[in-house]
């Protein structure tokens, strides 16, 4: 779930748009972007959506067609859908998420199976049964968590159902247990948000982690693009506390109030989404600290969050974009047709600090 004024000291360069837009067909949607200076393509907006920017190894990546899948051709028009939630819709972020697929399927007059979770990755094991013995031809999946899927995976393998996920992946083996991964380029997401955090900061100080739930790539892969780029970049910047705030806002502002007990002269924070991050701000305001004391920086891109930058207690949001319907029914239609699909699509993400957060705030979620 992103265009940021903060430096970007990233060197991998971005690939081509238009070559991921061939793979899949979608050369009428993409769109020409300007580079956000990190070598990634951007429109330079906060909240755009369902941009391709890169897909790793665009012009030779890895694809999948039905035919390598062991599929079948179908007509997406006459097919039924299943989509399965993992969390609570209070989330902004799922409440976008679960939208945008909503009004994709309305706009192309598809048959929409639903399920939630209700972060119950139990349930959401039995919902993706449910929505298949329902009669769903297609699934798009929002895991929970990426291991614990085989019970699903041999289900589907066996009725030849494809299978895109979005946000998180599965583990689980591309064009063989599903057709493609849809999602944000995590790594460069906590890239992204340390090169925020060193701004802030002067690249000096003692930082805390804000983690989000265990047992998922998102998580694995914030933590360690942040990590690196703070070791590469200001090693006088010391992460001196890690805890899981479970992606929760609630959580988040118990684990800060620990963490202002423990580490009272702490000089930012990374959380991982932004409920974290502003459950980190109630944590402040309770022990009386003003704007700005402490740095932080999240990850997600909801209204609530960047208007945190606006009244001073937030000092970066980097975007996490929600919106995967366009390009989740956009892959479905092109594999099912027979085309060949990217098995990994970022999508773009933009950013929000202090020069473009109040001008942008409608363009959040």
């Amino acid at each position: 779930m992103k265009p940021s004024a903060q430096p970007r000291r990233t060197t991998v360069k971005t690939l081509v748009a238009s070559a991921l837009c061939a793979s899949l067909a979608l050369a009428a949607g993409c769109a020409k972007s300007e580079d956000d200076g990190g070598g990634r393509k951007s429109s330079g907006k906060g909240g755009d959506s369902g941009q391709v920017v890169a897909s790793p190894g665009a012009g030779g990546q890895q694809t999948c067609s039905v035919e390598e899948f062991g599929g079948e051709k179908l007509d997406l028009k006459g097919a039924t859908v299943g989509f399965s939630q993992s969390e609570k819709e209070a989330n902004p972020f799922r409440i976008a998420e679960t939208a945008s697929i909503k009004d994709e399927a309305d706009k192309r007059g598809l048959k929409l199976l639903t399920a939630n979770a209700q972060s119950q990755f139990s349930k959401q094991i039995s919902d993706v049964q449910a929505l298949i013995a329902k009669g769903a031809d297609v699934l798009v999946i929002a895991p929970l968590n990426s291991d614990g899927w085989g019970p699903v995976l041999r289900t589907a393998k066996a009725r030849k159902i494809p299978i895109v996920t979005i946000d998180r992946k599965i583990n689980a083996k591309a064009c063989e247990d599903y057709v493609s991964f849809i999602g944000s380029d995590f790594v460069e997401q906590g890239k992204r948000a340390a090169d925020r955090m060193i701004e802030a900061t002067g690249g000096k100080g003692e930082i805390a982690i804000l983690l989000g739930t265990p047992g998922n790539n998102v998580t694995t892969e914030r933590t360690k693009g942040f990590k690196d780029r703070i070791a590469e970049k200001a090693p006088k910047l010391k992460v001196v506390f890690e805890q899981t705030g479970e992606f929760a806002r609630e959580k988040g502002q118990s684990v800060t109030e620990q963490l202002i007990q423990s580490k009272p002269g702490i000089t930012g924070i990374y959380a991982e989404n932004d409920e974290m991050g502003l459950g980190a701000v109630n944590a402040l305001k309770g022990a009386g600290k003003k704007p700005g004391a402490v740095k932080i920086v999240t990850i997600d891109g909801t209204r609530n969050a960047v208007q945190g930058i606006v009244d001073g207690w937030i000092d970066g949001v980097i975007e996490s974009n929600p919106r995967f319907g366009p390009l989740a029914f956009q892959t479905l239609d092109a594999f099912t047709k027979g085309e060949k699909v990217a098995q990994d699509i970022v999508i773009k993400d933009s950013a929000y600090t202090e020069k473009n957060a109040e001008a942008d705030l409608g363009k959040a979620y």
